[in-house]
């Protein structure tokens, strides 16, 4: 037997459909969509004084693995990688915003991927997802979405944000915003990435947002050589070129394995978690169903069957469960995915090639290094595009609906906290159910996080 058929054999490619042919450039066009993340990733998190050249590793290695669970044990043509969104949460909520060690946050990732292994396993997982209101699943991206693009809009310091007042917990009760930046160097490297990305997206060209990272990190270079002004602007750690563009791999060994487990042990962890599990559950949830739409893996009633949903939600829970061993924040399945699919990709197959292509990244740390913030500012400000979509899904007809929506999008970017925005829907879904005497559509999950979330912002209140 030839290694096509057995590839026929193992993936079941030719009863889907495809073949190995366009199993393999699906493939590359899903990792040219998402290979941003091995720039993206290293740069949010190593914000938390993680090390930066061993998140590169990490990041490589994480998203290299789960992608390829998702082949050869799914089965599936999707790709994982450290998400956007939760490594935000991870980094600018959790670490700088709550005042946690990003020991603290990977250990809450670790025990939120256990959790959700659990939820994968079990029926509970089919009764959260009937639980949670849809239009509030939604709003949670698209929140997340909008949280992001303030992100990058101030790491490339075209708006500036400050903290105006911190609780004694660290938490951020208030910010200044300004844009009194936009001389600087990082303003126009983010503006010209912006550009190309924009231009390469309207004329749908693949991997738009890694070609708007190379364009501008390109720029920045030339300018960073040539002007020390901008150098010290695009580069504050200093600039230098690299002796050689390749490298072998840095040690994980500053960051895999650090976790501190006693520092969950303080109360306000706790929503940290349940943060994390909920962002990353329905996230998930809404990605793969979105997903199996396309590839036509849904039944009759719209559902994904039971054995693949399991092993998809396992394959994403175990991606996060192993990162946050090696060091990076919460591992997901990406929308991004939705390219190779297009491109004909049908299997698991595909997730082996991007997987495959993912470990090239291993070699690269010193033109990574490269990057700066400003030149990745495009792809956080854009991917906020992307998940704002989310909202064309929500009833806007409907006011208990509609209302809950609307405040989990605005106050997620608004306090500069994932978990807040969360809080603030359910909160609201629950108070816009009962005025309208609508209290049977409400799950008896809602009424305990609606307590839960009221006790939180309660404790915010008094410790201001």
């Amino acid at each position: 037997m030839s290694w096509s058929e057995k590839l026929d054999s193992y993936f079941k490619i030719s009863e889907h459909g495809s073949t190995v042919r366009t199993e393999i450039v699906a493939g590359f066009t899903t990792f040219m969509t998402m290979a941003y993340i091995i720039f993206v990733n290293p740069a949010i998190l190593s914000q938390t004084g993680m090390p930066f050249a061993p998140l590169v590793t990490t990041t490589v290695l994480a998203s290299a693995l789960a992608t390829v669970i998702m082949g050869l044990y799914a089965k599936k043509p999707y790709a994982l990688a450290p998400g956007m969104g939760l490594n935000a949460y991870f980094t600018y909520t959790v670490v700088i915003a709550m005042g946690y060690t990003w020991q603290v946050a990977l250990a809450a990732v670790f025990i939120e991927g256990l959790i959700f292994i659990a939820l994968s396993v079990t029926k509970v997982r089919t009764w959260v997802a009937n639980s949670f209101p849809t239009n509030l699943k939604y709003s949670i991206g698209a929140g997340i979405g909008l949280f992001l693009t303030f992100i990058g809009l101030n790491n490339a310091s075209i708006i500036r944000y400050t903290a105006d007042k911190l609780l004694p917990n660290h938490q951020v009760v208030g910010v200044v915003i300004s844009m009194n930046y936009l001389n600087l160097p990082s303003v126009a490297i983010a503006l010209f990435g912006i550009t190309i990305t924009i231009i390469f997206l309207v004329n749908r060209i693949k991997g738009a947002l890694l070609w708007g990272i190379l364009s501008s990190t390109v720029a920045a270079v030339i300018w960073a050589s040539i002007s020390p002004w901008a150098a010290s602007n695009l580069y504050p750690s200093g600039f230098s070129l690299p002796s050689s563009p390749v490298s072998l791999p840095a040690s994980i060994a500053p960051i895999a394995l650090h976790m501190d487990f006693g520092g969950l042990m303080a109360a306000g962890a706790l929503g940290v978690i349940f943060a994390f599990l909920m962002v990353d559950f329905f996230d998930t949830l809404g990605t793969v169903t979105g997903l199996s739409a396309k590839v036509g893996d849904l039944d009759e009633k719209g559902n994904i069957p039971e054995k693949p949903l399991t092993r998809m939600l396992l394959t994403d829970a175990l991606g996060t469960t192993f990162g946050a061993l090696m060091g990076t924040s919460t591992v997901t399945t990406y929308i991004e995915s939705a390219a190779g699919v297009e491109e004909g990709g049908r299997t698991g197959l595909t997730s082996v090639v991007v997987s495959l292509l993912f470990l090239t990244g291993l070699f690269i740390t010193p033109i990574i290094a490269l990057v700066p913030s400003a030149a990745t500012a495009p792809a956080l400000i854009l991917v906020g595009l992307f998940m704002l979509s989310n909202m064309r899904n929500v009833n806007f007809e409907d006011y208990t609906e509609y209302i809950p929506a609307f405040m989990t999008l605005i106050v997620m970017p608004f306090t500069y906290n994932i978990s807040n925005g969360i809080g603030a829907g359910i909160i609201a879904y629950v108070i816009t159910k009962i005025a309208s005497r609508r209290v049977r559509e409400i799950s008896p999950l809602m009424y305990i996080l609606a307590v839960i979330f009221a006790i939180y912002f309660l404790w915010l209140y008094w410790l201001h």
